[in-house]
């Protein structure tokens, strides 16, 4: 959590001290689509060093509106779906963190003003719809429902319009003790 009050530290400084040669995205409307590799994690910290995680499937598209070149707001809607691995010898005992959903909301991003390579860091608030579940040795959770989940992610905006992305994005559910993301790579489309 420092980690990322430090780069909202250093991104308003930048942008006090550069207003003008902010170039690292551009205002105006457009649609992102995602797509990569999803992952779900229990909150939980397993004392043996084996992590158990459910992998899978993760895309999402989102609404972006470019309100200044360095501040965006993002309604986002997505799905994931993710399982654990039954093998014993990766799983030895029969842990469960599984992830069948369809969630939206909103966030917002603030992008550091260098041009090719912009690094972003983005927060929100949404929920899910879908299926949950956590099992490991201190919890035993299914949830069925909606689910409220706090997204938080970062990564860059590449290319000369900075509209390819790779980014890292990951979606806190406390009430599920679990945690579930992608790791994805993503085109913005204008729609001016």
């Amino acid at each position: 959590m420092t980690l990322i009050l430090r780069s909202i530290f250093i991104f308003t400084v930048l942008i006090i001290l550069f207003p003008n040669s902010i170039k690292a995205q551009t205002e105006g409307n457009f649609i992102k689509a995602s797509i990569g590799f999803g992952s779900s994690t229990s909150n939980y910290e397993e004392e043996n060093p084996e992590i158990i995680d459910g992998f899978g499937f993760y895309t999402q598209g989102e609404y972006v509106i470019g309100i200044k070149k360095w501040f965006s707001v993002r309604p986002y809607a997505g799905v994931i779906f993710t399982s654990t691995s039954e093998d014993k010898i990766k799983n030895p005992q029969g842990y469960k963190v599984e992830t069948n959903a369809f969630f939206l909301g909103g966030k917002a991003r603030l992008c550091a003003p260098i041009p090719w390579v912009a690094p972003f860091v983005e927060a929100g608030i949404g929920a899910s719809l879908g299926s949950f579940t956590t099992y490991t040795e201190v919890i035993n959770i299914k949830k069925t429902g909606a689910q409220l989940h706090i997204p938080i992610g970062f990564g860059l905006a590449v290319g000369r319009k900075n509209n390819i992305e790779i980014g890292v994005s990951f979606y806190a559910q406390p009430s599920a003790e679990q945690s579930f993301g992608g790791f994805t790579a993503g085109y913005s489309f204008p729609l001016d």
